[in-house]
Order: structure tokens, then sequence, then C-alpha cells
């Protein structure tokens, strides 16, 4: 198993330099684990539009497609699995309801257990490592990651920062694998595919 196959590639449109459904498909051909369709700046109506175009190249490829707060949308387009910000499934309790998975983003370890009392299947938990996303911020380290990992019985993907060259080390912490963004917008070519 490459280290590609613990991905969860997540996208981000800004930061695509070609054409973004272009590199979607080049990110779905090598096989990650999944993809997250996360475009924070659209409305949902564009969103939607968008989630239909990439759900189908995921599918060619088998890799599972998450939705990212949408849960609308997710359901509108048949989608089974969706990525909801904690605070977004906190307000919204039902956004939940009737998907298999369920990925939710946490900082914490009391937000790691919060999310699976709301009924997260999968975390992100970062950012572990510094990031241009968070800049200022202080990274969160490995010691945190290995923390929520030990806390919560369900898989943990380490987010913030992360490169095929510090990925081991996030599996070493415990996580079931790694959830990258520029990593794969950009740099796709980096994880020797």
């Amino acid at each position: 198993m490459s280290m590609f196959d613990r991905v969860l590639a997540v996208t981000n449109r800004k930061l695509c330099q070609g054409d973004f459904l272009t590199q979607v498909e080049r990110i779905a051909a090598a096989h990650p684990r999944g993809l997250v369709l996360r475009e924070k700046d659209l409305s949902e109506a564009d969103y939607q539009a968008l989630a239909a175009q990439v759900l189908p190249v995921c599918a060619a490829h088998g890799v599972p497609c998450m939705l990212h707060r949408f849960d609308r949308v997710a359901r509108a387009l048949g989608c089974t699995r969706i990525h909801l910000p904690l605070p977004y499934l906190t307000a919204h309790p039902e956004a939940a309801a009737g998907f298999g998975v369920v990925g939710v983003s946490v900082h914490s370890v009391s937000e790691a257990e919060q999310a699976v009392r709301c009924g997260a299947t999968y975390l992100t938990a970062g950012h572990v490592f510094p990031t241009d996303c968070k800049k200022g911020v202080p990274a969160r380290g490995l010691d945190f990651l290995r923390a929520v990992c030990r806390a919560v019985p369900i898989p943990v993907y380490a987010i913030g920062g992360i490169t095929p060259e510090n990925a081991a080390s996030c599996l070493s912490a415990g996580a079931a694998g790694v959830a990258v963004m520029s990593g794969v917008m950009n740099h796709l070519s980096d994880w020797n595919l």
C-alpha cells in the first residue's frame, strides 16, 4: 500500500493552478482514500452544480467523495457521505442523519469526543504542522494528534501542513491517514504517483 492510499484529498479551487476538474480527475486516478469537496466560498446552488460534476469523476475511479457542509445538496445528489464542521453539526444535529459516512473537523480532544457523540464516523484533526492556510496560528503538533487518536474509537486523519516527508509521523502517532489540500491541488507529483 502506498502512502497515497492513506490520503484524504481535500479540494480548494483557489489553490488549483490549472483546470479544477482536470485536477480532480488526476487526484481520483491516483486513488486516494477519499476526496472531500471543500469549496467554502460557493453558494449552495453553485456547490451543487460543482458537486454534480465531481461525484461522477470520483465514482469512475472508485474513490469515495464526501461533500462538505451542504447536507441538502448531498441528499439531492444521492451522496451518502458528508463532511461537516463541528459548529454546524452541533447547531444542526439533523445534518448527519441518514449518511453512512460522517466526517467532522476538530481542533481539540474535547471537540473530538463531542463529534463522536454527534455521530461522526471519522475525524480530521489539526492543524498538525505549520501551514499557509493558517498563517500565524501555531501548529498543534503530533502530541495533540496522538491525544485525539487515543481519545476516540473512530479513524482520525491528520490535517494541516501535511507533506510526503511528514505523513508517516502522523501514522506513527495513531492517525488512520492524512488529509491533504495544497499538496494535492498543486503538488500531486510530490507524492511519487
